[in-house]
């Protein structure tokens, strides 16, 4: 799995908010047309992306897509969109589109849209495989169309605060932990939550994974819904992910370990915390095995202040999934490069296939060397009459 030279450390950076009034009022200027979307999904973030993607100035809603009626029409009257049956019918009337539909159907549907020259936006994971992921990107390059990949977290303001100010990550440990929503159950919980943990370590660690250790189990069906998977980069940077749907505690934290200090992330509540360790622990001048009690008490009493400050990071209150949906409007406007490519969301997809091999493989031998029998196994037939040697 290959970096692309272009991946940004950090996120999405608030000045594009500017650079999008100075690009819409350039526009009105010119008289050109809004750009026309099209939102695929009338699910849980289809419905979040329409409602949020009809109050960009430049954009004109043309319609929601969803083969369930009552669910696209109930969608539809909500934001007073026209509901279609079938993306194909939005061909023709729009310049891109929002794919939101469920993972299994992100590369057909793509691959029908980038033919007709629209502009793509997918939610995560870009694609089931690799091999699609790779034919996607394909597509829309040869066409020079947009494909930007909905790893919202990368937009995440917290992330965005922290990640700037942490250089050379030594180790990373995030958790995303939540209960059983249904959602997304056409892919396991590698694909549908951990992946957002794996592209955002892959942006801040800046170097190939050259090792995978994994650990997984299903609960409610083929898929796995509890994971662990454990990375080793080529530049020395370890990342412990754990992600799980079935857990009675919800979390979305990061922890970054860095060689200038330490971060802690809440998704969550969009807060983070930076330490930065004072010049005399940075120059390993506390010798705490020859410190005075008193010195020892002076430590522990002003630990967060004099010797690992504490900082609480001053984080925006915006919006990630309308930043990203901005950031996607002005790539397709300016052709930049969107924060979040097709082939950022390939690498991601590159590992998670890799954790999800590791997985499998750790299941099959956790089977063969199984030791308590499972209600399957008969242990001898009916009516063995084996002779037992008598004790004595």
């Amino acid at each position: 799995m290959g970096l692309s030279p272009s991946r940004p450390r950090a996120g999405y950076h608030p000045t594009r908010d500017t650079r999008l009034v100075r690009l819409l009022n350039a526009e009105k200027a010119k008289g050109m047309r809004k750009l026309r979307i099209g939102v695929i999904g009338a699910g849980h973030l289809g419905t979040i992306h329409t409602r949020l993607v009809r109050t960009i100035d430049d954009v004109e809603l043309v319609g929601i897509v969803d083969t369930r009626e009552e669910v696209r029409q109930r969608v539809a009257d909500d934001f007073e969109t026209e509901g279609f049956t079938d993306h194909r019918q939005l061909i023709g009337k729009i310049d891109a589109a929002i794919i939101a539909a469920p993972t299994e159907h992100h590369y057909w549907i793509g691959m029908e849209l980038a033919e007709a020259g629209i502009h793509l936006f997918v939610e995560k994971p870009l694609t089931l495989t690799v091999a699609e992921a790779d034919a996607l990107i394909r597509a829309t390059n040869s066409r020079h169309l947009v494909l930007q990949v909905g790893h919202v977290e990368r937009f995440n303001p917290a992330f965005v605060a922290a990640s700037g100010r942490i250089h050379r990550p030594l180790f990373i440990q995030a958790v995303r932990a939540g209960g059983y929503t249904c959602r997304s159950v056409d892919v396991g919980v590698v694909l549908d939550l951990m992946i957002h943990d794996i592209d955002l370590v892959l942006s801040l660690a800046g170097s190939d994974v050259v090792d995978v250790e994994a650990m997984g189990m299903p609960v409610f069906g083929p898929h796995e819904d509890i994971a662990h998977a454990r990375l080793r980069f080529a530049n020395g940077c370890l990342a412990n992910l754990n992600a799980s749907r079935t857990s009675f505690d919800v979390c979305r934290k990061m922890d970054v370990y860095a060689d200038n200090g330490y971060a802690g992330i809440d998704f969550g509540s969009a807060s983070a915390k930076i330490v930065h360790p004072s010049e005399k622990v940075m120059r390993g001048e506390i010798d705490v095995l020859n410190l005075s009690p008193d010195q020892q008490q002076h430590l522990r009493d002003n630990l967060f202040t004099e010797y690992l400050p504490l900082e609480e990071v001053q984080v925006e209150d915006r919006n990630a999934i309308l930043d990203e949906q901005h950031d996607f409007v002005i790539s397709i406007r300016t052709g930049q490069v969107p924060q979040v490519t097709g082939q950022h969301g390939r690498e991601a997809l590159a590992v998670a296939e890799r954790i999800l091999g590791e997985i499998t493989a750790q299941r099959r031998l956790m089977r063969r060397s199984a030791v308590v029998p499972s209600p399957l196994w008969q242990l001898a037939p009916d009516g063995t009459s084996e002779q037992r040697r008598k004790a004595g």
